[in-house]
């Protein structure tokens, strides 16, 4: 479990992210056309997982747009977008930002990823949601960086991830 915090007050998620140099662990998540997407969908391909509560969050909608400027110049990298928010709220803000090169993908069904991947939020306001968190995983699917944000509402290290690409 790690201790995070929302506006300073203390909060925990339901375990550790995975461990450098571990093998991914697979998902299934709901993409904005609510077709079902794998960590399999995208083998052989780097993947930056940026991974936060909700998409209607300032913090957050920073977060995509970010990446949403920088996907398009990474060599085989896609950057996926992830939340627990429905893939229709996804679908709306992209839309209405102008976001075309990362991925969102939703996790709402069952919150799945979230908790296997040691990122739920498990009590506060926030409970259920996902923490701000950051997953790099190489073209072999292998875990090469990772990042939670300790306060949920700071942004995270856009350089570090990035880096940790070459």
């Amino acid at each position: 479990m790690a201790t995070i915090t929302l506006g300073g007050n203390p909060i925990n998620t339901n375990g550790e992210l995975p461990s450098i140099g571990t093998k991914a662990l697979d998902f299934n998540m709901s993409a904005v056309d609510l077709s079902s997407k794998s960590l399999n969908d995208y083998k052989g391909t780097k993947l930056i997982l940026n991974i936060f509560p909700s998409v209607d969050t300032s913090t957050c909608a920073t977060s995509v747009r970010a990446f949403n400027k920088t996907a398009a110049e990474l060599d085989n990298t896609t950057v996926l977008c992830i939340s627990r928010d429905l893939p229709f709220a996804q679908k709306r803000f992209c839309g209405a930002e102008g976001i075309e090169n990362v991925v969102m993908l939703s996790d709402f069904n069952l919150g799945q990823f979230g908790k296997e991947y040691g990122l739920e939020i498990t009590d506060g306001p926030f409970s259920g949601l996902h923490s701000r968190c950051i997953v790099v995983i190489d073209e072999d699917g292998k875990v090469i960086h990772t990042e939670q944000v300790v306060e949920i509402a700071d942004e995270p290290n856009y350089s570090a991830a990035l880096a940790s690409l070459k």
